[in-house]
């Protein structure tokens, strides 16, 4: 588990920072290298991504989505989604309820 405000390496090419969460909704920031791979996982927390960098091959479902700088994607409570890096970049993730799995 990740420490709020601290780096953690979570797969090849792929780390982490939680931010300090509030009572419901939680911000985390992942930073990518090209090919780093987010594998296919699910939960029952919403979740919204946004790209602050880079490009982003996103499989939500039965569906693939591709995410450029700037842009959203919303994720459902348990709906399987995985991502995987087209260009080194960042994204921001924010999650309600709060993960506590994460914390």
């Amino acid at each position: 588990m990740s420490r709020s405000g601290e780096w953690e390496t979570v797969a090849i090419g792929v780390k982490r920072k939680i931010h300090p969460p509030g009572k419901q909704l939680m911000l985390m920031e992942v930073e990518f290298e090209k090919g780093g791979v987010g594998d296919i996982h699910s939960h029952p927390h919403e979740q919204y991504t946004y790209c602050l960098a880079g490009k982003f091959e996103f499989t939500l479902g039965e569906n693939t989505h591709i995410l450029n700088q700037g842009e959203t994607l919303y994720i459902p409570g348990n709906v399987a989604h995985g991502v995987v890096a087209l260009e080194s970049g960042v994204l921001l993730d924010t999650f309600s309820p709060l993960r506590e799995d994460l914390l």
